[in-house]
């Protein structure tokens, strides 16, 4: 049974289940940041998916990367994945600008998050799932 990371949970808000992957939103209006976690229960790399995981891993990551950067005209997409904190699998979609509070460096650890408000977060999601040609759950 999949169990999601206690941090992932409380620091981001659940938008879609898909084929593999959980797809989920970091709480921080600041940057679109977007997550996909692998709904497999004890993965912490990605060389513990099967062949055809990691392609569908893959798959997902392009489709919402190009979703998110269609909805939000960034100028990169940054994609990552770290676990030092969390060590579930977990992958980093990230809508950057030039404006943004931690242009050039790394989202992580830069300021406060400053979370969504529930009404912006909604509109966010929408189109977000509208740009994936996804309905809400």
């Amino acid at each position: 049974m999949f169990e999601l990371d206690p941090c992932l949970e409380q620091d981001s808000v659940f938008i879609i289940d898909l084929p593999l992957c959980q797809l989920r939103m970091e709480n921080d209006q600041r940057f679109p940041w977007l997550l996909l976690i692998p709904r497999q229960q004890g993965l912490v790399e990605v060389t513990e998916l099967s062949a055809a995981q990691q392609q569908q891993l893959i798959q997902e990551s392009c489709r919402v990367s190009n979703a998110l950067k269609k909805l939000t005209g960034c100028k990169k997409i940054n994609v990552a994945s770290l676990g030092n904190v969390v060590a579930q699998l977990h992958w980093h979609v990230v809508a950057r600008f030039e404006s943004d509070a931690a242009w050039p460096g790394p989202v992580w650890g830069a300021g406060e998050a400053q979370p969504w408000n529930e009404k912006e977060r909604d509109e966010f999601i929408a189109a977000l799932l509208h740009q994936l040609n996804l309905s809400a759950p």
